[in-house]
């Protein structure tokens, strides 16, 4: 009786044998298990960029916002990212986070962005769960926040918010033709209002950059 050979089963990289006495053996091909460790090997190698970056600690320089010289450090989690995405957000939708141009944009329109956005992040700060605020990090992104809001913005709207204001309401009473731009540039303190909200609105856009820099960390 003519004896069979030994059946094989496999692919590129495994070959699995059974005997004529039902034993059972595998091969692992050289060539093609080398390019398996090679996949894996990368592949554990992504995962260790990712977690280095995830865990790697990230650095605010307050000055950039004209807030003080502060340096603060952390690790941030999930609701830091979260909080610094919401903030880039508004930032990026508004006329508080994006370039001035003196030439077209309306200062009434400005001020009325800042303060929404006044408005906007004090509630966004303060529906964040207590319990997320505990840590260190959250905790320094909201104070960065807060300070933004109150050294950043502030100042430069109780300088100047109400005399502009009122002096343009009166004005546009009696010049309702005039194009706003046209109108403002009147302003008896013109150049100095401008030269300070310029100033201003450079420090809030590194604000938005380093928001988008840490929601994507």
């Amino acid at each position: 009786m003519e004896e069979k050979a030994p059946a094989a089963v496999g692919s590129n990289i495994l070959e699995l044998i059974v005997s004529n006495d039902w034993a059972l053996s595998f091969t692992i091909k050289p060539i093609p298990f080398v390019v398996l460790a090679f996949i894996i090997a990368l592949a554990f190698i992504a995962v260790r960029i990712l977690l280095w970056k995830r865990l790697s600690r990230f650095e605010i320089d307050s000055a950039e916002f004209g807030i003080g010289d502060q340096k603060i450090s952390f690790r941030p989690n999930t609701t830091d990212r979260q909080i610094a995405y919401s903030i880039w957000v508004e930032l990026s939708t508004r006329k508080v986070g994006l370039p001035i141009d003196p030439e077209h944009d309306v200062i009434e329109e400005i001020y009325n962005s800042w303060y929404t956005f006044f408005g906007v992040t004090r509630e966004m700060i303060k529906d964040i769960p207590i319990s997320k605020v505990r840590g260190d990090s959250t905790s320094q992104i909201i104070s960065l926040s807060v300070e933004v809001l109150n050294e950043g913005l502030r100042p430069h709207l109780t300088k100047w918010q109400a005399r502009f204001r009122h002096w343009y309401e009166k004005q546009m009473e009696t010049k309702s033709d005039a194009d706003p731009q046209s109108v403002q540039k009147n302003f008896p303190a013109y150049d100095e209002l401008v030269a300070d909200l310029l100033t201003v609105n450079q420090r809030l856009i590194k604000y938005r950059e380093k928001m988008n820099e840490l929601a994507r960390s």
